[in-house]
């Protein structure tokens, strides 16, 4: 029998208390020792505060080409939804979440609407999950839908064309919710319902 030398490196991880498993036998304690010879300490995705935002947009910047998506940054209502959730599944939650809300989107930037389960605002819909055309949103979702249009108009500093982009809407219905909320003008808009 020959030895054959190797340098190799372990990486484990465990969302239990491995020490705490060794301790009572639920794990082998011998096993415990050889794996933790450096441990990192990684709290749960709800306890990370801003993290949630950059892993937000590393994982849209990731997932859009892999789903012939074109959606690069996220609007600052779904990033409020997002951070709101307490993520019981931690990272491999938020990737699958953004996976479904990357496959409902269009446009380049993720709006509340494209988020589904608990993220998503009740609105109407046709039957196919798609919110029903010219129907009135509910308050909540009007309430969404103009400070998405107003954070767009602001980094476009106006420009309506690249708006309606940034939004995957067309210039013309762009125009009519801007009507519709008041935003004729992206820095003073008039204050929502004195129309």
């Amino acid at each position: 029998m020959k030895t054959v030398r190797t340098d190799v490196r372990l990486i484990a991880a465990s969302n239990r208390d491995l020490k705490a498993d060794a301790s009572t036998g639920r794990f082998r304690p011998d096993l415990y020792y050889r794996l933790s010879v450096f441990t990192i300490h990684l709290p749960p995705l709800r306890d990370r505060g801003d993290d949630l935002a950059l892993l937000v947009r590393l994982y849209l910047r990731r997932f859009s080409p892999e789903l012939g998506r074109e959606v690069r940054d996220v609007s600052t209502e779904a990033l409020k939804q997002l951070a709101s959730y307490s993520w019981p599944g931690n990272i491999r939650e938020l990737q699958s979440v953004l996976k479904q809300a990357l496959l409902n989107a269009t446009g380049t930037v993720l709006l509340p609407a494209f988020l589904s389960g608990e993220f998503l605002v009740n609105q109407p819909e046709t039957g196919s999950g798609v919110p029903a055309p010219h129907s009135r949103p509910p308050a909540k979702l009007a309430e969404l839908e103009r400070e998405a249009i107003q954070d767009c108009l602001m980094q476009t500093a106006g420009n309506r064309q690249q708006t309606a982009q940034l939004l995957g809407i067309s210039t013309r219905t762009l125009l009519r919710k801007i009507r519709d909320y008041g935003l004729e003008d992206p820095l003073r808009p008039a204050a929502p319902g004195s129309r």
